[in-house]
């Protein structure tokens, strides 16, 4: 299927799309710092230039986007039908990294949170997201994964 814009104007659009301050990252940096939380953002020192990250308790968060880093079973996970090779190569590159830097944040002692995209829709749903965040931090577990089925909505 040939692309509806130019090349030039698909370049442009593409390169218009923001990697740091983006909505969902946002919404999830109020919600925490109206609770108190005090955090760096993408910080050069850590590998993986984390979203925030929480010196105080050894913390890093990535607020994935479920179309870039292919939320699974997610329905704001699709592959554009232009190029859907070029497409399936980008997004396994990108999961790849993700969990080879996931990897070697948590050997290296850090407790590792990813929250995507789309819990963060709702107002709802992120006071549920920084509810169950709060409570991880006080667990021993090194690893967090929150979407919008680990979340329960109240409306």
């Amino acid at each position: 299927m040939a692309d509806i814009v130019s090349k030039q104007t698909r370049s442009r659009m593409m390169a218009g799309i923001k990697g740091k301050n983006t909505k969902p990252e946002m919404v999830l940096r109020r919600a925490l710092h109206a609770r108190g939380f005090r955090y760096r953002l993408h910080s050069d020192n850590v590998l993986g230039r984390p979203d925030l990250v929480l010196p105080k308790h050894r913390v890093v968060v990535f607020v994935h986007g479920c179309f870039w880093h292919r939320h699974a079973g997610c329905r704001y996970t699709s592959t554009p039908s232009t190029r859907p090779e070029f497409w399936k190569m980008k997004f396994n590159a990108n999961v790849a990294r993700d969990n080879a830097v996931r990897a070697k944040l948590l050997h290296d002692g850090w407790r590792v949170v990813v929250i995507w995209e789309c819990a963060l829709k709702k107002v709802d749903q992120v006071n549920e997201v920084v509810g169950r965040f709060t409570g991880w931090l006080s667990s021993e577990s090194d690893a967090l994964e929150l979407g919008e089925r680990d979340v329960s909505p109240t409306d």
